[in-house]
C-alpha cells in the first residue's frame, strides 16, 4: 500500500483508529495491571498531558504552579 493512501485512509477515519488503538491500549493494560493501577497510569498520564500543554502555552505556568504549591523561592 501506498504511504499517501494510507495516509489518506488515516485521515478520514482518524476517530475510528484512535479510538480503537486507546481501547485496544486500554483493554491490555487492564487484563495486565489490574482496574486501579491502570486507572492510577490513566490519571497520571492524563496529568502529565494537562501541564505540559499548559507549559507550551505559557513558558512561566510551571514556575507560578511550583509558587502556588511550595513556599516561594524553594525551587530556585
Amino acid at each position: 500500500m501506498d504511504k499517501e493512501k494510507l495516509y489518506g485512509f488515516y485521515l478520514g477515519h482518524r476517530g475510528e483508529i484512535t479510538g480503537t488503538a486507546t481501547g485496544l491500549i486500554a483493554a491490555i493494560m487492564i487484563l495486565s495491571l489490574g482496574f486501579f493501577k491502570s486507572l492510577f497510569i490513566a490519571v497520571l498520564v492524563f496529568l502529565g498531558y494537562y501541564i505540559g500543554k499548559r507549559v507550551a502555552n505559557d513558558k512561566d505556568y510551571l514556575k507560578n504552579l511550583l509558587d502556588r504549591i511550595l513556599p516561594p523561592g524553594t525551587y530556585r
